[in-house]
C-alpha cells in the first residue's frame, strides 16, 4: 500500500501572484511546505503538482519531486487527481501548498483511519473553535459530525446552532456552542483512498458545494464518507494575502 502526499501549486493567485515561491527565510514557500510533509512518518512520497515551470523548477532545485500538470484545472483537487493517476498510490493525500507552518503530525492523524477502516473514502481534520468570534468569520469553516466523527455538514455559517431558553441571540447561542465543545473547525487537509479520489474529481460540482463554496460538500451530497479526526496539533497559518505572508514570516522567525 503506498501513500503519497500531492501538493498542488500554481502560480497564478489574485491576492498574492506567484505564492508558492514567496520567500520566507531564504527559501520558497514551496519548500517550507515540503520540508513539513517530508516528517511525517506514514508517508512514502511527496510530490508538487503544479502547472508553471518555475515552481516545478524551484522544487526541483531544493530536491523535490514536481510533476507537471494541465494548465486548465479549476480547483486543486482535479490537479490532485490527474498527479494522482501518475502515481501508483494506493492512499493520497492533499496538502495545501499555502500552508508553510502545517504540523506534519496533523498527516499522521489523518492517514490513521483510512490504514484501519478499508470503507472510508475519505479523511479529513478538526480543531477545537475556541473564540465566538471564529463562529461567525466565513473564512472558517465550522463541521459537524456523527458518533463515528464521520462528517455530517460544513459550513461558513456558525453550526451547531445551540437553542437557548430564553433565546438570547446569535453570540450567546455561539458561546454556548463553544462552551459545551460542540463547535469545530474544519482543518483543510484532506486523505482520499484512490478510488474515491477518481470518483470525487467526476462528480460536476454539487448545488451545496456551490452555495457555500466548499468542493467537500460535493463528495456529502454524493454520499461519500468523510473521518473527521479531532486534533489537538497547530493549525498553521495559511498564506492567501501579503499580510499573511509577513505574519508567517514572523512566526517562523519566533519559532527558529
Amino acid at each position: 500500500m503506498a501513500i503519497v502526499a500531492i501538493i498542488p501549486a500554481r502560480f497564478g493567485s489574485t491576492r498574492l501572484p506567484g505564492k508558492p515561491l514567496s520567500e520566507i527565510h531564504g527559501k520558497p514557500m514551496i519548500q517550507h511546505v515540503h520540508e513539513r510533509v517530508s516528517r511525517a512518518r506514514s508517508l512514502d512520497q511527496v510530490l508538487v503538482a503544479t502547472d508553471d515551470e518555475r515552481i516545478a523548477t524551484a522544487v526541483r532545485r531544493f530536491g523535490g519531486e514536481a510533476v507537471m500538470t494541465s494548465a486548465s484545472h479549476t480547483t486543486g483537487t482535479d490537479r490532485l487527481a490527474e498527479a494522482a493517476e501518475r502515481t501508483n498510490a494506493t492512499i493520497v493525500v492533499n496538502v495545501q501548498g499555502d500552508e508553510p507552518m502545517l504540523d506534519p503530525a496533523g498527516i499522521d492523524a489523518a492517514v490513521a483511519p483510512m490504514l484501519e477502516e478499508p470503507g472510508l473514502d475519505m479523511s479529513t481534520l478538526s480543531l477545537p473553535l475556541t473564540d465566538p468570534a471564529e463562529m461567525f468569520a466565513t473564512q472558517i469553516v465550522k463541521v459537524v459530525t456523527d458518533a463515528r466523527n464521520d462528517a455530517l455538514y460544513f459550513s461558513r455559517s456558525p453550526i451547531p446552532h445551540v437553542r437557548l431558553d430564553p433565546p438570547r441571540g446569535e453570540r450567546a447561542s455561539a458561546e454556548a456552542a463553544v462552551a459545551c465543545g460542540l463547535a469545530r473547525k474544519h482543518v483543510g487537509l484532506y486523505v482520499y483512498r484512490r478510488a474515491a479520489l477518481r470518483r470525487f474529481a467526476a462528480l460536476p460540482p454539487s448545488a451545496l458545494e456551490l452555495a457555500e463554496g466548499l468542493e467537500q460538500l460535493r463528495a456529502l451530497q454524493d454520499g461519500m464518507r468523510i473521518r473527521v479526526v479531532p486534533f489537538t496539533g497547530q493549525s498553521g497559518v495559511a498564506v492567501d494575502t501579503p499580510e499573511d505572508l509577513e505574519r508567517v514570516r514572523d512566526l517562523l522567525k519566533e519559532n527558529a
